[in-house]
C-alpha cells in the first residue's frame, strides 16, 4: 500500500477533485481507499436506529453489515484520536490510501487551493505538501503546481510520489 495527501481549507474543493481523482486512478487497475479525517464531530448512524442505541448504550465498537457494505463505528470516549499508522493498520491491502486532512502528518501531500476564496494557501507551513493544485497560476510558488482542472496529470502526479505505508 501506498500513501498521498490531499488538503487545504475547509471549501476548496478537496472532495471534489477526489471524487474526479478516484474514478481516475481506479481506472487504471489500482484499488484506491481512504481515509478522511474531519476536525468536527462525525456520526454516520441515525438516532433510533438498532446500531446507534446499542452503540450509545456503551459498545467500544460497532460493526454494521448490510447488503451493500459494512462499517465499523469505533466510540473514543474520551480517548486520544489513534494515529494515522494505526488507521492505516486497519485498512484492507489495496494500492492506494488517499488521506484527505490530517494535515500535520509528515507524508506526501497536495494543496488544494482556489484564488477566489480568497484565503492564504497553506503550503508554507503544510508539513509534506509536494504540490498545489489550483485554479489559477500562482508565481513563485517553489514547489510543483498543478491545474486544478486537469486530473489525468494529478493522477500520475499522485502516483508518482505516494510513499509506502512504512515510510509513512
Amino acid at each position: 500500500m501506498r500513501v498521498f495527501g490531499v488538503a487545504g481549507h475547509s471549501g476548496m474543493g478537496k472532495t471534489t477533485l477526489l471524487e474526479k481523482l478516484i474514478p481516475e486512478i481506479s481506472s487504471r487497475g489500482l484499488i484506491v481507499s481512504l481515509i478522511k479525517h474531519s476536525h468536527k464531530n462525525i456520526d454516520i448512524d441515525r438516532p433510533g436506529k438498532d446500531s446507534y442505541r446499542l452503540r450509545e448504550s456503551g459498545c467500544k465498537e460497532v460493526l454494521l453489515l448490510g447488503n451493500d457494505r459494512w462499517a465499523l463505528m469505533h466510540e473514543l470516549r474520551g480517548s486520544e484520536e489513534p494515529s494515522l499508522q494505526e488507521l492505516l493498520s486497519r485498512m484492507q491491502n489495496c494500492d492506494l490510501v488517499l488521506i484527505e486532512g490530517f494535515k500535520q502528518g509528515g507524508f506526501p501531500k497536495l494543496e488544494v487551493w482556489r484564488a477566489s476564496l480568497e484565503k492564504k494557501p497553506l503550503w508554507p507551513q503544510l508539513i509534506g505538501t509536494i504540490a498545489i493544485a489550483s485554479d489559477k497560476k500562482i508565481s513563485g510558488v517553489g514547489i510543483a503546481e498543478l491545474d486544478l482542472g486537469d486530473v489525468p496529470t494529478i493522477a500520475n502526479f499522485v502516483l508518482k510520489n505516494a510513499l509506502p505505508i512504512m515510510e509513512v
